[in-house]
Order: structure tokens, then C-alpha cells, then sequence
């Protein structure tokens, strides 16, 4: 079976959990490079675009309107779990495949040890990062910034570290959620990543209403107001330009002081009792996956 999964450039925190996280959770001999069957796990990854012949895996992923839905009706495609009630309702699926988003099993997991001297935290989505000045305004802030294309266990250990995470990335919030961090979740900068939020929120019953954060610069105001992805020729050539430097320094100031107030508003957290019956599901779908496809082992 083919691990199988999103990997950008930068790197993304959420999709890189893959490469870490199910080696302490599967057989160590569960993954090779056979394409006849796709294991596919954290992220919103159930999409139209993989081969119609290759089994599809599905172990906790979700449906993120990133692509058209595909056929999951056609013989190729197994379930396990999914990432929430949406992605069942959005696809035709028994709703008791609603359980949480894979990367609730870190919880079930070796963790790396908590950073120190972190209060409070800001994780931008992966593509604020080139698109958006959220190290200034973090620096501005007094606020930690976590960098999302960092790896994985350098961003764990922040999230355990903090007292609060503030997150346009929503695996910012979902593995906070896991480790039992309050987080604060913003509306995300471009509305494509907006969708997934609700469907993850929904299976923990949480009432998700995301904070507004005011833009870090005139590209991530383009972004906001125009519903593009502000990387288009002409948005570079007016928001990087010369004139516009003055305006973009007033945007990280304002975005700094819309981090600070963030910081006092009211986090969110699912209870006790909603993480940890989520937890035991996606384990007991775990143990039947390993029953049908290998042999369960201890980790070191």
C-alpha cells in the first residue's frame, strides 16, 4: 500500500503528519510503493483525480471542495473513517463514518517535549506565509509565531507548549484541539479553506465561529476582498510596489494589534469526553484496517 498524500512547497504541517505519524500506529512493513492500493490519511484529500483501477484507502481524510467530487460509489474506494459529517453528507456515505480527522491519533502517539516560553501563539495557513508579513506582526505582537512549513515535531512541541494558539491553518487548531491546547480559529485569509473548518468542527461538536483577523498586508487584503488568491500579476505588481510599502507596514501594525486582541477573546475546546470517544472510534477503526492489511506492532 502507497502512503499517499498533499505535499507542497513550502511544506504544510498537516500534510506532513503523514510521514510521521502512522509509523507509530501501523506495522513498520504496512507502506511500500505498490500503486494498486493508495493509502489516504490526513488532509483534505478525497479527490476525483486519482487512477480509477488503484484501490483508495480512506483513514480519516476529508472532502475539502478543492476538486469535484468523485465516485465513491464505483468499487474503488474503502472507508475506515472520514473527517466529519460533511464529507459523508457531501459524498452519499453512512454518517457513522463521521468521526474526527486523522491527526487526532498523535494523541495515541510518542510526543515531543513542550517548548518553553510560549504564551501564546499565531500558525498562519502555509501559503500566508509567502503571501502575507506574519513574522513582523507577530514580532509587533509579543506573540510566537509558528511557522506550519517547519517540521512536524518542532510545531508539536510549540502547540504543547502554549497557552494558546491562535490558527488560520486548520491543523493549527485540530491538533491543538487533540493535545487539549485552547486555540482561537481565524477566518482563513482565502476563502477556499474555509469549507473544510465546519466539517471537522461539526464531528466534535464544536461551535465553530471563526475570529476575524485583519490582513498582514495589501496582498492578503487583496486576497480578503476579492476572493482571489493574490498571487496573480496584477495584485503583485500594485501590493509590492514602492507606494504601496507604507501601506503594507500600517497593515502588519494593525494585523499585530488584531493578534493581541485575539489573545483575550474567549479560545474554543472540544470537551474531554467528544476527543476522547473520537480517539477511541478512529482506534477501533485502526485495529480493523491492521486486521484486514497487517500486523499490529508495539513502537519503541
Amino acid at each position: 500500500m502507497k502512503l499517499t498524500y498533499f505535499q507542497g512547497d513550502p511544506p504544510n504541517f498537516g500534510d506532513e503528519l503523514n510521514a510521521t505519524m502512522w509509523s507509530h500506529l501501523l506495522p513498520a512493513d504496512f507502506f511500500d510503493d505498490d500503486p494498486s492500493k493508495l493509502f489516504i490519511g490526513i488532509g483534505s484529500v478525497i479527490q476525483h483525480n486519482y487512477p480509477k483501477d488503484a484501490k483508495k484507502v480512506v483513514v480519516g481524510s476529508g472532502y475539502g471542495g478543492y476538486t469535484k467530487k468523485p465516485d465513491v460509489h464505483d468499487g474503488s474506494w474503502e472507508f475506515h473513517f472520514v473527517r466529519g459529517p460533511q464529507t459523508t453528507e457531501a459524498l452519499g456515505l453512512n454518517p457513522e463514518l463521521a468521526v474526527a480527522d486523522a491527526a487526532i491519533l498523535l494523541r495515541e502517539t510518542p510526543l515531543p517535549a513542550p517548548a518553553t516560553d510560549i504564551k501564546v501563539g499565531f500558525m498562519p495557513h502555509y501559503e500566508s506565509i509567502e503571501r502575507g508579513n506574519w513574522k513582523v506582526a507577530c514580532d509587533l505582537a509579543g506573540i510566537t509565531f509558528i511557522d506550519p512549513s517547519h517540521p512536524p515535531d518542532e510545531v508539536i512541541a510549540q502547540i504543547l507548549g502554549a497557552e494558546l494558539v491562535i490558527t488560520e491553518a486548520m491543523h493549527g487548531a485540530i491538533v491543538s484541539d487533540a493535545l487539549r491546547t485552547p486555540w482561537v480559529g481565524v477566518r482563513a485569509m482565502h476563502h477556499v479553506h474555509r469549507f473544510k473548518w465546519h466539517d471537522w468542527a461539526e464531528a466534535l461538536n464544536i461551535d465553530y465561529d471563526p475570529a476575524f483577523l485583519f490582513p498582514s498586508n495589501l496582498r492578503e487584503a487583496w486576497a480578503l476582498t476579492t476572493g482571489r488568491a493574490g498571487s496573480g500579476p496584477r495584485a503583485m505588481a500594485v501590493c509590492t510596489s514602492r507606494p504601496a510599502q507604507p501601506f503594507n507596514a500600517g497593515c502588519s501594525h494593525l494585523a499585530a494589534r488584531s493578534l493581541q486582541k485575539l489573545a483575550k477573546s474567549t479560545p474554543c475546546l472540544s470537551t474531554d469526553a467528544d476527543t476522547e470517544r473520537a480517539t477511541d472510534r478512529a482506534m477501533t477503526a485502526i485495529d480493523g484496517l491492521i486486521a484486514k492489511y497487517g500486523r499490529k506492532v508495539a513502537f519503541a
